[in-house]
């Protein structure tokens, strides 16, 4: 068996180079304040790769996504470790557009406090009389900056999202960008209606798209899970102050509470951060995770 060794690796990530496609790994890494934590969360990697393949499903019909398999039956022989079964993905290659497509559905985090302050998010006004987790009238998109790892993604306006392209891509900026925030907002759009449905409220996420060989926009990256998305039980909902949340909020928290952490998570905290990440799995597809 030939050893493979990982091209990128982030936080949680690890990504090989499999010729004429990439191999991405979701490791059960686990990172809260930009630190990784010297825990592991099983299964988690297992969860946010069959969440994406699950959205990957559902919005073909809006436009292309990376996803090739997610079964390591269809990739070389080193994937075919149990480490590697269920959390791996081989994707097509693409060139990936330098911005972050964020969309907020409901306003919470970062965007509450920058309205409490001028009535704005990201530059955009919103109506006056807005309470804390309220749902906005219409979602709204709000871009940002792709950083360097060790740097802070820098929130832009649309129109500087036009001037930032244009630089990448002479002569397609305004349709590029045109194109990834209308296939944001679409995409937002029908997988919220479906997880309320479910009973979860998606408040927001982002997503990323790349250029295939022919120039076309196909969505890539990771989609909808719980560590790129805020989801919310929509049973309890109440505007008036933050929600509840299936992610890594127990790990934040505790650390939070605990200065002295050494960044080591109690199991007990590891256990209920996995089990919201299993709960939002199983209501979201109506399955047990395999």
């Amino acid at each position: 068996m030939q050893e493979m060794k990982p091209v990128k690796e982030g936080k949680v990530r690890e990504i090989y180079d499999n010729g004429d496609s990439l191999i991405m790994v979701a490791t059960d890494r686990i990172s809260c304040f930009d630190v990784i934590l010297n825990n592991e969360v099983t299964k988690k990697g297992t969860v946010l790769t069959q969440m994406s393949k699950f959205w990957f499903d559902m919005t073909q019909d809006i436009l292309p996504n990376h996803m090739i398999s997610v079964d390591v039956k269809d990739m070389p022989e080193f994937f075919q470790q149990d480490k590697f079964d269920g959390n791996s993905m081989m994707c097509r290659k693409l060139d990936m557009i330098p911005v972050e497509c964020i969309v907020r559905g409901y306003i919470t985090g970062s965007g509450w406090a920058s309205y409490q302050k001028n009535g704005t998010v990201c530059g955009i006004n919103l109506p006056e009389g807005l309470k804390e987790s309220d749902k906005l009238p219409e979602p709204i998109y709000t871009p940002s900056t792709k950083a360097e790892i060790g740097d802070h993604d820098e929130n832009i306006s649309f129109e500087q999202s036009v001037t930032h392209l244009e630089k990448y891509y002479p002569g397609h900026g305004q349709e590029y960008a045109e194109k990834i925030r209308d296939y944001t907002i679409a995409l937002y759009k029908k997988c919220a209606e479906y997880a309320l449905s479910k009973g979860i409220i998606i408040a927001d996420t982002k997503f990323e798209f790349g250029l295939d060989e022919n120039g076309n926009i196909v969505l890539g990256d990771e989609m909808l899970t719980p560590d790129s998305s805020r989801f919310w039980p929509a049973d309890g909902y109440e505007p008036g102050h933050g929600q509840p949340s299936f992610d890594k909020q127990f790990a934040r928290d505790w650390l939070k509470a605990n200065p002295d952490n050494n960044w080591t998570l109690p199991q007990e905290i590891v256990d209920k951060t996995i089990a919201k990440y299993l709960q939002a799995y199983e209501m979201l597809t109506g399955e047990k995770l395999k």
